[in-house]
């Protein structure tokens, strides 16, 4: 499967109306322009229309502007100032939809299940809709469990992925403890699932409870 960890640019689209007098819209085109420019993926950018009852004085230079705590993602307000032969602000509203390559269920996969190379594929996504954390990398979800059911066509998220256990509750283990030139190994039972590297508790046949780290192939590591 291709890797889109590296998106090409896209050209800025705009849409709108004209825009009172003394607004000069070619410059706040050109700085959204600028600004989106390093934006991953495709971007279309919508230029809203300014309230009609504004009646600007003529400007010779405007400057455009990001109030405190914009950004440039989904519905957006950019400041105007003139800066030369008047003197007015004002907000214009903009929509930025970015779309890019996303890794989406290939088809209904329930809760719990491990993430697979048929149960993935890549589609093209409105990101600017979506919730952060969307996964355009394959490498991302391999070897990873479902933290909740997905429809065909929904998006993960990292946030809907958890890790591979590498020892699940009540499977039967294998536990190894080595020493300065020896090593020992007793078949036990898992009280507690974990990943791998985490701690797990463990009842050896004997009916000792233990507490060793969890390894992928069912193995439970005890120190000294």
């Amino acid at each position: 499967m291709k890797n889109f960890s590296s998106l090409a640019f896209a050209a800025v689209l705009f849409a709108g109306g004209a825009l009172a007098n003394g607004f000069d819209e070619s410059t706040l085109k050109a700085y959204l322009e600028r600004e989106t420019a390093s934006i991953p993926g495709r971007v279309e950018v919508s230029v809203g229309d300014i309230d009609p009852r504004l009646r600007l004085m003529t400007c010779a230079r405007t400057e455009p502007f990001l109030p405190p705590g914009a950004r440039l993602w989904g519905r957006a307000t950019v400041g105007v100032r003139c800066v030369e032969g008047a003197k007015w602000t004002t907000y214009v509203p903009v929509q930025v939809r970015v779309f890019g390559p996303t890794l989406v269920a290939a088809r209904p996969l329930p809760a719990g299940k491990v993430v697979e190379e048929e149960d993935q594929r890549v589609a093209e996504v409105e990101q600017t809709r979506e919730a952060p954390g969307l996964i355009a990398d394959p490498v991302d979800v391999r070897n990873r469990v479902l933290a909740r059911a997905f429809a065909p066509g929904q998006p993960f998220r990292a946030s809907d992925l958890r890790a591979r256990p590498a020892v699940a509750a009540g499977e039967s283990v294998r536990v190894v403890h080595q020493g300065q030139g020896f090593t020992v190994s007793i078949e036990g039972r898992a009280l507690t699932g974990a990943t791998d590297g985490q701690a797990v508790r463990v009842q050896t046949d004997s009916g000792r409870v233990l507490t060793g780290v969890a390894r992928p192939g069912r193995v439970v590591e005890i120190g000294s």
